[in-house]
């Protein structure tokens, strides 16, 4: 992959996590209300979704810095199809299935960004000389 496509296609996706941890932080016994109101039927237990909701703006937050900045590139890649992976399970249990090709569009991202990890450049880490 060039390395333009890819420092783009980083950045993209650093944007979107950041934005989303960033407008949850402010809010954040809003946005964990409205998690825990979201799945108040599921069958997944309360006190996780609680704390979930409370953890996943700061996952998104960080998660998005470092794609931005390009520290710990490959770390925060798998950190962040993990996140959707997690995203798409609760989705799934809730049964909002207009949010899951969102979700899944970001995680095929975060795996092609980890598939071609080698063409990442413009990024701390190879100003640091890590190989990512």
């Amino acid at each position: 992959m060039n390395k333009y496509s890819y420092l783009l296609i980083r950045l993209g996706i650093g944007i979107s996590m950041f934005g989303h941890g960033l407008v949850r932080l402010p809010k954040l016994q809003g946005f964990s209300s409205w998690m825990m109101k979201s799945f108040e039927k599921s069958m997944l237990p309360a006190p996780f979704v609680e704390a979930f909701s409370y953890l996943l703006p700061f996952a998104e937050f960080l998660t998005g810095l470092l794609l931005l900045i390009g520290l710990f590139t490959r770390q925060a890649l798998l950190a962040g199809g993990i996140i959707m992976l997690v995203l798409l399970f609760g989705t799934a249990m809730i049964e909002n299935w207009e949010a899951i090709p969102s979700q899944l569009l970001h995680l095929v991202i975060f795996a092609v960004l980890l598939h071609f990890a080698e063409s990442n450049s413009y990024a701390v880490d190879e100003i640091k000389g890590r190989s990512i």
